[in-house]
Parts: C-alpha cells; structure tokens; sequence
C-alpha cells in the first residue's frame, strides 16, 4: 500500500481540494470541529480538557478515571505510595499534564536553568548509523533513528535523589526583523540549542539535536480515526499536480503488530497509534514501565550504570510493571475522547474574509480542512464524524529556516508534519502562553506563518504581500479554530 500511490486516490486528491475552494462561504457544521464529540462548555484555561459531547454517561467515569492518571504525579522508589512509585529514576515530568499544560500545548523556558526549567520542552537526541547492523535497521524501517550511545532518544533533564540529571537545554535566540510589503515589521527569534551540566560525559561528536514542544491533546482519538486511504489520496510526493506541494506519509514501526504502519503523530508523524504514543512518552518522559514499554529504568542506558542499580516500582499487582494494562487502558480511553471546542465567531464577515484568504494562498494545500471518520464498532463516538482538524497529517519540507537536519523513520531533516490548527485560536487561554511551531519559538500566529519555508514558501509570500487588513482577517479567522 505504502509503495504505490493509486490513480484514484490522486484523481480523489484533486476532486476534494476542488471542492474545499469553491465553498469558501459559510457553513453551520463547520463550528462543530469535532462533529459530535465537539463541545460548547465555554472558552476558558479548561477548553481542552471536557470528554467528547456525545460520551455516554456511563463512559464518562473511565474518561475522569482515565483523566487522574494523566494528572498523576508519580514519586520515586520504594515509597508507601506504590500504586504511583516508579519515577525515572531519570525523567523530563513527573506528569503528563506536566508538559501537556491543562491538555494543551507547552512552551518555552523564560530564561535558561538553573533559573527556569524546560519542562514542557524537551530535545531528542539521535547519531547517525555507525555500522553495517544499524543501516539496516533503519532500512528496514524497524527503527526511526540510532540512539545517543549514552544519552539515548532523549535528554532527561531530571533524575531522582542520588543520580545526576543527564542535562539541562541551554537556549539563545537572535532577533531578525522582517519588514512587509506594506511597512509593518515583525521580529522573529531564531534559537540557538546547546546543553549544560552533561552529567554522564560528552555526548558523541556527531549527536544531532531536536527541540520538540508539547503539542495540545485535543481530537487525537479522531486524528487516528480518519481512515487511512484518505491520508494517502492527499499524498503527492512527485508533485504530480505541479502545485508545488509534495506531501507524503511517514511509514513507522508499529511496536504491537511488529510491521510498518502509517505515521500520524509526532512533529515527524513518527508513531502510527495513539497507544504506542502514550506508552512511550510514559516511558521515556516519565520512566514508568508499562506492559507494552516494560523497561523500569526508563531512558537509562548501558552506558548509566548508576541509573540501572537504582530501585523501580515494578509490583505483582500491577501487572508486574509500575503502569499497570488497566491504567494504560482508561488513558488511552481519556486520550482518545477529550473533546474539541466548538469554533468561535465562525460566521463573523472578517473572519470570513480571513477564511477565504487562507484558502486562496494555499494554506489549505497541507492544512487539509476536513474528513470523515472511519466506522469503527467499538468506537461508537468517534465514528462516521465529519470533522475538521486543518491538517494532512503528511509530512513536507518546511524550508531550512525550520529544518532541524535530523531524519527520523522516512522523514527527512527539512520536513515535518502539517500540525492541526483546531483549538489554536485557545491557546492562550489555555496554556497562558503563545508559542507556536515544533519547538515554540514563534510567540504569535504571523510569526509562525513567516518561518513557514519550502512548500509553503509562496504561500508564506503571498500573507507578507498582502495588506494589513488582510493579515488580520487571516489571523481573526485562525483564532475561530
């Protein structure tokens, strides 16, 4: 499936955008973004965190079950606590909602440690192949990247009482004024990443690294949902249609069914289930074993001995894990059905105007407006749901101002995935702060758009071209998602 690309889905590809730009006006069903799951409880810093409206009411208490393990502050082991033992013993949260700030997206430090954390920031880490072994796991597509030889996937910047954290981000930015057709300046910060206090030795000379910002949790169980031929209809990746956009499915390791799968979440699209999602970042954020990541060292490496001669919270009772199967359960369930808001001011004529804007300069080429869910029996709510997330979930080259130069699974240093854009119009409300992009360092929608390059290269010249009416009323329609 994945090596071949049908006539019809392309000819399918071709029809939808047709159809998506000749109906720019107005319609009622856009405000539910979710379709039924959509809620309407208010705008407010809980906008992210409501169960999908169409929840039985006999469900809703897995969904608040499922919530109090995402909340869960987990401690170190042994401790009388042994349902929530098993911190690390080195770590980048001791929760979920840690870096998923009240569901919603994180942010950057203010300032560098030790004065400031990056709690809801953290860096992948990764070498390229050194041997014969290692290429052709990555061929196999069997593994995504190659390791840090001591630091792993990632760097924990905490450890528990007697160990020392593998490090701390160290951030610079420098400002670079851009100035519009029209005269309006804007600033953006371009960072710089580096990293203090290394607390197990050098990192190997060629480590490649990767900021990645929390993402908000809204409408994953729907992302998943959407059926895959319709992901694949919006790939292009000969750029056949001569429109200068390219995008193309990131093909992963699914850890269950030991094959290739399509990739849907990530900044890479590098995981192919939400499952797998959360039991990774259980392992590797928290250092929580789970039943599909068993390790009770987390991150820890061969290479950190010290961390691999300390205590875990592995109990009989818990599946011999420190996360038990039921637990990983009810948070898939609560990570699957947290709801989206309903859209704001939808019908608004400056919204309108902005809507229109967004289409006719191409920003709907990638952030694909809407699908239509797969039927899945034993997900009743988010089935058959027209729903509208404003991404493809494909990847594309955003341009070297974005790259970070460092591949994983197919996607290659310059691409990332279309983000989805619903809800981003809350994200101060939410989160109380405004960073955008894979590693937050836009601080407003226009200046995210601006470090837009590559594919959406004429679509990023086409908003600093345009009037400064017609910037507001995109934005003004942004902030309705």
């Amino acid at each position: 499936m994945h090596k071949l690309f049908p006539l019809l889905y392309l000819l399918f590809s071709f029809q939808l955008f047709a159809s998506e730009s000749s109906t720019v006006g107005f319609t009622a069903e856009e405000i539910e973004q979710g379709g039924a799951t959509t809620h309407h409880n208010g705008n407010n810093r809980h906008s992210f965190s409501h169960p999908a409206a169409n929840l039985a009411f006999k469900k809703e208490l897995d969904f608040k079950l499922g919530n109090s393990i995402f909340k869960k502050l987990w401690v170190p082991a042994p401790s009388s606590t042994t349902a929530s033992d098993g911190l690390g013993p080195l770590y980048n949260a001791r929760s979920c909602m840690q870096c998923h700030i009240r569901d919603g997206r994180g942010h950057t430090p203010e300032s560098n440690w030790p004065e400031d954390n990056a709690v809801s920031l953290f860096l992948r880490l990764s070498i390229p192949p050194q041997n014969q072994q290692q290429e052709q796991a990555l061929a196999t597509g069997e593994v995504g990247v190659i390791p840090e030889l001591t630091y792993g996937t990632q760097l924990q910047d905490f450890a528990v009482a007697g160990l020392n954290a593998e490090g701390h981000i160290q951030i610079s930015y420098s400002e670079t004024e851009i100035t519009l057709a029209d005269g309006e300046s804007v600033s953006l910060r371009r960072p710089k990443y580096s990293i203090s206090d290394l607390g197990y030795g050098p990192l190997h000379p060629e480590t490649l690294l990767s900021p990645r910002i929390a993402p908000a949790m809204i409408g994953l169980g729907l992302l998943e949902s959407i059926p895959e031929a319709s992901i694949l209809a919006l790939s292009d990746p000969n750029d056949l249609n001569n429109d200068g956009i390219s995008g193309r499915a990131n093909w992963v390791w699914n850890q269950q069914t030991q094959s290739t799968a399509l990739g849907r979440f990530g900044w890479k699209a590098g995981t192919p289930t939400l499952n797998q999602q959360n039991n990774t970042a259980f392992n590797g954020d928290i250092g929580i074993s789970t039943p599909y990541a068993t390790s009770p060292y987390g991150e820890c490496t061969q290479q950190q001995e010290s961390c691999l001669n300390m205590p875990n919270g592995n109990s009989a009772h818990l599946d011999g894990v420190e996360a038990s199967a039921s637990m990983i359960e009810l948070l898939l369930f609560y990570t699957r059905h947290i709801a989206v808001p309903a859209r704001r001011n939808a019908d608004d004529p400056e919204v309108l105007a902005g809507k229109e804007i967004f289409y006719n300069s191409g920003c709907a080429n990638c952030h694909q407006p809407r699908f239509t869910t797969a039927n899945i029996p034993e997900l009743p709510e988010l089935s058959n749901q027209l729903i509208w997330p404003y991404t493809d979930l494909l990847l594309h080259d955003m341009g070297e101002d974005l790259a970070d130069n460092r591949a994983e699974y197919l996607a290659n240093g310059l691409e990332w995935r279309t983000p989805p854009l619903w809800g981003i119009g809350l994200t101060d409300v939410v989160s109380g702060k405004t960073h955008y992009l894979h590693d937050g360092r836009a601080r407003t929608l226009l200046e995210a758009i601006l470090w837009h390059g590559g594919e959406a290269e004429q679509a990023k010249l086409s908003v600093t071209n345009m009037s400064k009416a017609d910037r507001n009323n995109l934005i003004k329609f942004l902030e309705s998602l």
